[in-house]
């Protein structure tokens, strides 16, 4: 299995809060820097980095103004944006109107999850929405997700992102039932289309963990690690799947993801488990062979080291 694909199965989103937006220019709406906290589905409160927000244009055109990005960015039909890590965006008709309310506001308005704004000039049509990440999909997310991706409708290796929006959108203007159900399965699958336009966008960089990824010799150590966690990994082990002698192997990864081999294997075998704690229907012995130890004392030992609670714990936090 190569380590993106796995990242992805290991990944557990909740989309909440969709609806659709027709604006009418003049128009203006923000997302600001988040400080306070934000509430999940459940009513549970989550830190602004357990959220990602999308928006994409079915209709129309608009303008994107993204801190720490100069000029202001022109949208339209089929255009989509994701938003992480609290990023202050604002969307609107013309990069002169001043916006005046929240994305957080225009969803409080939503008469069922349609919202309706503006001053009744020309129309567009923006489906908007939140995701939300279990404690197990965060680090990986972080690998994975920069703090603003943009796909234009052009791009051709979007066609595919493109016809999941036109979907979504046309889900929500249904409102039949079962389409609340669709609509939130077709907006994860939007967020997974999204990072993988973007990761084939943009293969080539100088350090992180998709550069690992994309390197011929740490690639190989990490879809041998990924392709089988419960294998008992060693430095020099993991350096020959590499090609590589052990010193320089330990040297380059450690250069490229900021950790030891060691710790990668261990922290991905963590990540690993607390997907199959969550299933409640395994043992714990099993949890631990699973990820590749013989006993659950010695699993429960690392995964309090790398959790900062125990199994049980871990548990009874997350219910």
């Amino acid at each position: 299995m190569d380590p993106i694909t796995d990242v992805f199965k290991t990944m557990h989103i909740t989309a909440f809060g969709l609806h659709r937006l027709e604006a009418t220019a003049p128009w203006g709406v923000k997302q600001e820097n988040q400080a306070e906290e934000n509430v999940a589905p459940s009513g549970k409160k989550t830190s602004p980095t357990d959220l990602a927000h999308f928006a994409m244009l079915s209709r129309g055109n608009c303008w994107l103004s993204v801190e720490g990005i100069a000029e202001p960015v022109p949208l339209t039909g089929g255009d989509c944006f994701l938003l992480a890590k609290g990023t202050s965006i604002v969307l609107r008709d013309s990069p002169r109107t001043r916006p005046r309310l929240t994305f957080r506001e225009i969803g409080a308005r939503a008469n069922g999850n349609i919202v309706l704004y503006g001053g009744g000039g020309a129309p567009t049509t923006i489906v908007c929405g939140s995701l939300s990440f279990d404690h197990a999909s965060l680090k990986p997310i972080t690998q994975l997700l920069p703090s603003f991706i943009l796909m234009k409708a052009d791009e051709a290796r979007t066609l595919a992102l493109h016809n999941t929006v036109h979907a979504l959108a046309s889900e929500m203007a249904a409102q039949a039932p079962g389409s609340e159900v669709v609509a939130t399965r077709l907006a994860e699958v939007l967020f997974i289309q999204v990072l993988r336009a973007h990761i084939a966008s943009e293969p080539e960089r100088n350090k992180g963990w998709l550069s690992a990824v994309f390197d011929p010799q740490m690639g190989a150590a990490l879809s041998a690690i990924h392709d089988s966690v419960k294998t008992p990994w060693t430095v020099e082990s993991l350096a020959e799947a590499a090609g590589m002698s052990r010193s320089a192997f330990a040297a380059r990864f450690k250069d490229l993801l900021g950790q030891t081999p060691l710790e990668y294997v261990t922290e991905w075998r963590m990540q690993k488990a607390m997907q199959l704690l969550h299933q409640r229907d395994k043992k714990l012995i099993d949890v631990a062979r699973s990820v590749g130890y013989e006993s659950d004392a010695s699993f429960s030992k690392a995964f309090k080291r790398v959790v900062g609670a125990n199994p049980g714990e871990y548990l009874k936090r997350g219910a």
